[in-house]
């Protein structure tokens, strides 16, 4: 699997918890993450997508599919401290 140049400070931690959200204000519907990430997305019947999983496990496929969301709708943040995993900040 391919590593985007944008992972430079996203990385999964083994034992991470994962809050995962999809702005659907910003969501084309393309099913990128869906394709990307099958157990971790769903398209609902408006075709936008949404979190199969809003609370998950830290997983490389959820990542890479935020990374390569064509609007940047998915945000991930630790579950608890609320710390962001994606986009990180600048």
């Amino acid at each position: 699997m391919e590593v985007s140049p944008a992972r430079a400070d996203a990385s999964v931690g083994t034992g991470d918890r994962w809050h995962v959200e999809v702005d659907r204000s910003l969501c084309i519907g393309s099913a990128q993450c869906v394709h990307t990430a099958p157990d971790g997305f769903r398209l609902d019947t408006a075709r936008q997508s949404h979190p199969a999983e809003p609370e998950t496990d830290a997983n490389e496929k959820i990542l890479v599919a935020a990374e390569n969301c064509p609007v940047e709708a998915i945000m991930i943040t630790l579950l608890g401290s609320g710390e962001p995993v994606f986009p990180p900040e600048e």
